[in-house]
């Protein structure tokens, strides 16, 4: 009963009976040499098919909008006033059928939305007392262990606590290689076990989960209108009663009503209407496949215009985890062991954001670190001072060395500064005021890096500019490998905020990519804000005007690429509907064209308009080319090092 009222009620209902009552038209009037009952079969074609575009017509203009409808309405009944049945069925029909295959294809734009939604866990299986049971998804509670079997999805937001497995995250991040998880890895709502078990606390559940948050944004995101959209929505109310005008003027002047009729049909915008939000549906649709969500059409819009790329090093540029690189020993009783020794003790009773690279190296050589300083004294700016067994360590820079009352500091120095050179963050060490040593740390570039600033130039993106709290020494250095275009450092969150406001007074649509912390200012200034690695981050979905689900590099120009292809889709529709009701007028009114061909080739045109937005749904080959190359294992020239942030 159900399917029987689902097809009563489907879209192609009206058209199909529409369409057979306008074929037994033409068979009775074989049939029957008097026309009258094919002519009332034809009507009955027209009223079925109109019906609908009438009511909704009148619909219209009781809140006062005079849309396609009430031009196809008006040339409908005129034709069958003037008792041209034939015309006023085949204009219905037509408007039918268009309608139908308009609202089929248009459902395939919003694919990416429905297969969020169809990956949406509908049971979970809880671990209650030490018994399994299956629940509604929803149902689960804040902290229930779920566990997650083989060809399972994942129920909710949470935390591995047990076992082991790998997940199919496509859903989420794009990414299309299952991911590892064990104890302590974050695992989504919607994402498929494809082999393991895992045992997961829930941290976020029902309406409170990554895929909720998503498909929440990507459907408010395919409503959102571009300035271009609202811009054709003010043309389109000033246009649709200009053609009305237009018929009515050439009517009086001609005496042809049949003309004047004909020419409200071939007036209809309807390619034009829908040119805009066609694309921006498929564009944003094809970003939340590839895990690249975009706040909306006015933001896809500004991101075609990107020219600038501003970027946060550590944690964006650099994998924000430092490590030690150098240990120089400069005095003749320390070897390189016991500096890195003594430092590591140093370090130990500090919370220099270094301290933890030191120690764990010296933990790595098996050198005993045992026990705390006797007192350790921070330096703003400059380093530690620390008492080790009777002892005064100074571990920092060379101010702090000269603050120290160390005298000589000449080697300490040439090795600080060849240190720097490399991109690396040294630091003297000193003992009882002679120098024993120097000793480095750095932050490994990540290895998209270099392709993403390469890609970034590729899609149109003239200037990439590194903002960073770094020394410019060790700015240049990493800008260098990275091939980053202009590097700004030394800069507190205001100075980044400043640099972003000058380069848009430069006439520049700045991007800016950062942590969302200290970048938080600049990210909120710059036209467009993107946040990387967002999947599990409500905040930053909800509020970055791009979010990358995963901590990929490449999505960056990926999304770029995306947005200027999405534009130039939009312009390609608005250049087919104008086209289109250019040469349908010229074909009206110098002859040749119907009211029936009309609106033929008019519903062609809005089905080449929606055909055309669909391309953005395919996989692009560059984009194809940025999966293959974010999966292929780095090389291992690309294990660049550089620094940490200060």
């Amino acid at each position: 009963m159900d399917r029987i009222q689902s097809v009563l009620h489907g879209r192609w209902v009206i058209p199909v009976v529409s369409g057979l009552l306008i074929l037994a038209s033409f068979a009775v009037a074989q049939i029957i040499e008097e026309p009258f009952w094919g002519d009332v079969l034809m009507i009955a074609a027209a009223v079925v098919a109109g019906t609908p575009v009438v009511i909704k017509a009148v619909n219209s203009l009781m809140i006062r909008v005079i849309g396609i409808d009430l031009l196809v309405s008006v040339a409908a009944i005129g034709a069958v006033l003037v008792q041209n049945y034939w015309e006023a069925a085949a204009v219905t029909f037509l408007f039918a059928v268009g309608h139908a295959l308009e609202s089929a294809t248009l459902n395939r734009t919003r694919s990416a939305l429905a297969e969020l939604i169809a990956v949406a866990p509908d049971v979970a299986v809880v671990l209650r007392d030490g018994e399994q049971h299956e629940i509604p998804a929803e149902e689960v509670a804040q902290g229930e262990t779920v566990l997650v079997k083989n060809g399972a999805k994942v129920p909710v937001d949470g935390v591995v606590t047990g076992g082991s497995g790998a997940l199919d995250e496509a859903s989420i991040t794009g990414e299309s290689i299952p991911v590892e998880k064990t104890t302590g890895n974050k695992v989504f709502a919607g994402t498929i076990s494809t082999g393991g078990f895992l045992q997961v606390r829930a941290t976020g559940v029902g309406a409170d989960t990554t895929l909720v948050r998503i498909i929440q944004r990507v459907e408010e995101a395919q409503e959102a209108k571009a300035k271009t959209q609202a811009f054709m929505d003010r043309f389109s109310k000033w246009y649709t009663p200009g053609i009305m005008l237009m018929a009515v003027v050439f009517g009086l002047i001609t005496g042809d009503i049949v003309l004047a009729l004909t020419l409200l049909v071939i007036g209809c915008p309807g390619a034009l209407v829908i040119s805009i939000p066609v694309a921006i549906v498929a564009g944003i649709g094809r970003g939340a496949r590839d895990g690249i969500l975009i706040k909306g059409g006015e933001f896809l819009e500004t991101s075609a215009k990107i020219d600038v790329v501003a970027v946060d090093k550590t944690g964006t540029l650099t994998e924000g985890r430092p490590y030690l690189t150098d240990v120089v020993a400069l005095h003749p009783k320390f070897d390189e062991d016991e500096v890195l020794r003594m430092t590591a003790r140093a370090e130990a009773g500090s919370e220099h954001p270094l301290a933890r690279p030191i120690i764990e190296a010296a933990a790595q050589r098996n050198l005993p670190v045992l026990g705390l300083p006797q007192h350790t004294e921070p330096v703003p700016g400059k380093g530690i001072v620390a008492t080790l067994d009777g002892h005064r360590l100074a571990v920092g820079n060379l101010p702090l060395l000269q603050a120290e009352g160390v005298s000589d500091i000449a080697a300490a120095e040439q090795t600080v500064q060849q240190l720097a050179a490399q991109g690396r963050t040294p630091m003297a060490v000193a003992c009882d005021g002679e120098v024993i040593g120097v000793i480095a740390v750095a932050d490994r570039i990540r290895t998209d890096a270099p392709e993403m600033v390469s890609r970034l130039h590729s899609v149109g993106v003239a200037k990439v500019v590194m903002l960073t709290g770094d020394n410019q020494s060790v700015g240049e250095a990493v800008a260098a490998q990275v091939g980053i275009d202009e590097v700004h450092a030394s800069l507190l969150p205001e100075d980044k905020l400043r640099i972003v406001g000058e380069l848009q007074a430069q006439g520049h649509t700045v991007a800016m990519v950062g942590d969302g912390v200290n970048d938080a200012p600049a990210l909120a200034t710059a036209q467009i804000g993107v946040a990387m690695g967002a999947a599990g981050t409500g905040v930053a979905i909800e509020t970055a005007d791009i979010a990358l689900m995963k901590d990929d590099l490449l999505k960056l120009p990926q999304a770029v690429g995306l947005a200027k292809r999405t534009v130039n889709n939009m312009r390609q529709n608005i250049v087919i509907a104008l086209t289109t009701v250019a040469a349908l007028l010229a074909g009206v009114l110098f002859g040749g064209v119907t009211m029936a061909i009309g609106m033929l080739v008019h519903e062609i045109s809005v089905l080449v308009v929606i055909a055309n937005a669909m391309r953005l749904l395919r996989h692009h080959r560059e984009d194809a080319g940025m999966d293959r190359s974010a999966s292929r294992p780095a090389p291992a020239a690309a294990q660049t090092e550089a620094t940490t942030a200060q």
